[in-house]
């Protein structure tokens, strides 16, 4: 049979299969991605709240690997210069594997369950939503506390190592509440940029996931659940009290973290789409 004198039904499939050629060449506009996000938020407000807790309480654990893997390589690299290039690259392999693992994790929610929010806004959603953040911060909090005891008492870790690690810990502790804040919202920019990616990524997620998460780590941006663990870990070790942690650190992190994911990207993700949504 010549191509001229093809059936309906194959030329139906032949159609179809341009489509689905198109289709897989052609990327998410932002309507779709917000949609798509919004639809995980629901997904994850609608959760059981002993759900999230030990999701939340297994991201605070794995998170932790970006600071025992940075602390690797900055033991076995010499102290030079270009030392921070390659040890930063430690950094991302926590955020792998909670992101890939769909471990709930704190920076991530606040945009995923803020879009459904801003759209469709209520009372009762403004509460499950706070009791969202409630359940996954202080999971998370919990989680990265057992990983940074875990660390020091636990004897899993070599103690050249444990050295490393409050090397680094002190690194970050050098900054001050105001430098928290600041250095605290364009790592949580960059997270919420990456949830709003990731849709489009494909097969390149965990390179996605890389370049983001170095870059906050290369910046020496602040992320409040990874640093959570540096700073526990000084706690432990005696090297800083409980207030100027909380206080100086930790709180601070966590407000510029808030500023930076909900207050800059997802208001602005929000403001290009929400007409369109609304038709």
């Amino acid at each position: 049979m010549t191509q001229d004198n093809k059936t309906p039904s194959q030329e139906a499939k032949e159609k179809r299969g341009q489509e689905e050629k198109i289709d897989d060449h052609v990327s998410l506009g932002a309507p779709s991605i917000y949609k798509v996000i919004a639809r995980e938020g629901i997904e994850e407000l609608e959760r059981p709240a002993i759900s999230l807790w030990w999701s939340g309480v297994a991201a605070g654990i794995a998170i932790s690997m970006s600071v025992l893997v940075e602390a690797f390589f900055h033991h076995y690299l010499p102290d030079e210069p270009w030392r921070p290039l390659i040890e930063n690259f430690g950094y991302c392999v926590g955020f792998v594997i909670v992101i890939l693992g769909r471990m709930q994790l704190f920076t991530e929610n606040t945009i995923t369950v803020i879009l459904p929010l801003l759209s469709k806004f209520s009372p009762g959603l403004l509460w499950i939503t706070a009791r969202l953040w409630g359940i996954v911060f202080c999971a998370n909090m919990l989680g990265t506390l057992i990983a940074a005891i875990a660390i020091y008492h636990g004897g899993i870790v070599m103690p050249e190592f444990i050295d490393a690690s409050l090397a680094l810990s002190h690194h970050f502790a050098q900054k001050t509440a105001l430098q928290s804040l600041l250095h605290g919202i364009p790592a949580g920019f960059l997270i919420a940029v990456l949830v709003w990616i990731l849709p489009n990524t494909d097969g390149a997620k965990v390179l996605v996931i890389i370049l983001m998460t170095y870059l906050i780590a290369l910046g020496e941006f602040a992320h409040v659940i990874a640093g959570s663990t540096e700073l526990f870990l000084l706690i432990i070790s005696g090297d800083m009290s409980i207030g100027k942690a909380v206080f100086g650190l930790l709180l601070p992190t966590l407000a510029g973290n808030i500023i930076g994911g909900t207050g800059l990207f997802t208001m602005l993700a929000y403001g290009q789409v929400h007409e369109e949504i609304d038709r």
